[in-house]
């Protein structure tokens, strides 16, 4: 049969085209195979490696942490967590035969509750997460020696932190928990990954860097169905390092007994060093439910609790100082000649500040002639109202930010409180209100606008014991000692013999009665929503101060009686046993 010729032509055209798409076509997988073959080798090879490497992460074990004495606070016990690695889980085969597995165990872990554990976890695919945390070795044991157990899991030994003093010591240790996102970002570009636990709160947050250790790791080579082949590398975790504290645990439970279970605060340290003896705020709570891992429902309600207990008082708990700032103006009224030793103001009950009656708290008669010294030794209102008008609000917020006040002290804990100092400026900016004389008057008695932690207050009396030197306090025995530029000198005497006076004869009696020479002061702080709370802070002993200490009890109605036997009875026991 003879083909037309223009049937010819068309024929010829469409296989000269089919010739062409078949040379783009060759030219095109020589292209793509050059590309795999030469220019992405590395990373394919990179791939396929880590189709079967597998990284499993080991957390190092954390630095204990010791009283003065040895005693342990903070150390760890081993416990082991299953293992899983994310590429394995997504195998649907894979991850409904461990959920068979675990469920017929008791362990009623669906494939969605598994994805989620292993997502909140994941940075990389080859490295193993944890599916499973906290088993005993009982536990452990019973899985693993189950015919059937899945080769994709894991066991891992791991360290989990305990509190032997529980609820003694929380606020002072903190706790450790998970790392949040927040948290990796702000210890980045450090070696941390989700699932890591760090300190949250207290010594384990602030000393973190030494308490952690450095994570170990194991690198092992896996088969298709992920069961391990053999170890191809290992990484020894190094532990974290012990720290020893200048914390007297019969200390610390001493305050606790004295507390009996009331709202308030306890603190004692050393006037010349600043080493913190106790510690102590209460109500506490126990630190290891929070190291293990407690519900959303038990964190919520912890935190929600009216009594606070998470509120470590000592460093972040704000308050009127009342009477026991009384220190505070006379030594400014000294250091600025407003007034002498010899200078009297008569305390008939009470004295007009403008168009308003201050009262002095011993209304009926008042204390007749008062000095600096018997001012402080009965606490008598009238003597520094008179003596904080003569210096002024100015000299006065001078003085006062010279003792610290409206600063952190500089303790070694994360949170703590500045206080306010308060004064003219602040009052304007925060209240568009001028300072009246009257402000003045409530100053110079420790009330109004002015608050102060329990550790401020300490560190005042602590530099009035020790002539003139602000310590920062310190919870690590051996850290490097911080103290700022002395006072004048000329004032501490006066204002000792007060302070002095004050428990000799006056109203601080009752922080006297446990062997040894006390002087302190108390006071009685307005609290707007209940009954006064109580103060009393001292040094011991007289002759040789050595330790200065405070308590405020909230609600606690009168110094004299609720605070100032816990002082007296602590200082007591620090001196016996130094």
């Amino acid at each position: 049969m003879r083909i037309m010729p223009g049937i010819r032509r068309s024929l010829l055209t469409r296989l000269s085209i089919w010739r062409i798409l078949v040379m783009l076509s060759l030219v095109l997988l020589l292209a793509v195979l050059f590309r795999l073959q030469v220019l992405q080798a590395d990373l394919y090879v990179n791939l396929a490696a880590r189709n079967r490497l597998r990284l499993v992460r080991m957390a190092p074990a954390r630095g204990r942490v010791l009283d003065a004495n040895g005693t342990v606070l903070a150390t760890n016990v081993q416990t082991f967590d299953l293992m899983v690695y994310p590429l394995d889980l997504r195998n649907r085969e894979t991850a409904a035969e461990v959920s068979r597995f675990l469920k017929a165990r008791g362990i009623p872990l669906d494939e969605g509750l598994m994805l989620a554990r292993v997502t909140k976890e994941y940075t990389v695919p080859y490295r193993a997460v944890t599916l499973l945390p906290n088993l005993t070795l009982a536990q452990l044991s019973s899985l693993v020696s189950a015919p059937d157990f899945p080769g994709q899991l894991i066991p891992v030994p791991v360290w989990r932190r305990v509190y032997p003093a529980g609820p003694l010591v929380a606020h002072v240790m903190g706790y450790v928990g998970e790392v949040t996102r927040e948290e990796l970002q702000r210890y980045a570009p450090g070696d941390y990954r989700g699932g890591d636990f760090v300190g949250k709160g207290g010594i384990e947050e602030y000393y973190e860097g030494l308490l952690r250790g450095t994570p170990g790791e194991e690198a092992l080579e896996v088969d298709a169905r992920g069961r391990k082949v053999k170890r191809v590398a290992y990484l020894e975790p190094q532990r974290g390092e012990d720290l020893q504290l200048a914390l007297d645990l019969g200390a610390q439970r001493l305050a606790s007994e004295l507390m009996a279970g009331r709202a308030g605060a306890v603190f004692a340290m050393d006037v010349h060093n600043g080493d913190v003896k106790v510690l102590f705020s209460s109500p506490g709570f126990d630190a290891n439910p929070l190291a293990w891992g407690i519900s959303g429902r038990e964190w919520d309600e912890l935190v929600r609790d009216p009594l606070r207990p998470m509120l470590n008082r000592v460093i972040a708990g704000t308050y009127p100082p009342a009477s026991t700032f009384k220190v505070v103006p006379a030594f400014a009224a000294l250091a600025e000649n407003a007034v002498t030793r010899s200078t009297t103001f008569t305390c008939t009950g009470g004295m007009r500040v403008g168009n308003r009656l201050f009262r002095c708290w011993k209304r009926e008669g008042g204390h007749g002639p008062v000095n600096v010294v018997t001012g402080l030794r009965d606490s008598c209102d009238v003597f520094f109202y008179q003596a904080g008008l003569r210096v002024g609000i100015d000299k006065l917020v001078k003085w006062a930010s010279a003792f610290g006040v409206g600063e952190p002290t500089g303790i070694d804990l994360p949170g703590e409180a500045r206080g306010n100092v308060a004064g003219p400026a602040w009052k304007l900016e925060r209240f568009r209100e001028k300072w009246y004389p009257g402000d003045t008057a409530n100053y110079s008695i420790g009330q109004g606008f002015l608050l102060l932690t329990p550790i401020q207050l300490a560190r005042i009396y602590a530099a009035i014991a020790n002539g003139g030197y602000l310590v920062t306090p310190r919870l690590l025995e051996g850290a490097e000692e911080g103290v700022s530029a002395r006072l004048p000198e000329k004032p501490l005497p006066i204002v000792r013999q007060g302070v002095e006076e004050a428990v000799l004869r006056g109203t601080g009696r009752r922080a006297g009665e446990y062997g040894v020479s006390v002087a302190g002061k108390t006071g009685t702080a307005q609290n707007p929503h209940g009954d006064d709370h109580a103060w009393f802070v001292g040094y011991a002993p007289v002759e040789n101060p050595r330790y200065v200490a405070v308590a405020l009890v909230e609600a606690g109605l009168h110094g004299s009686s609720a605070a100032g036997p816990v002082v007296g009875e602590l200082l007591g026991y620090l001196c016996k046993f130094d």
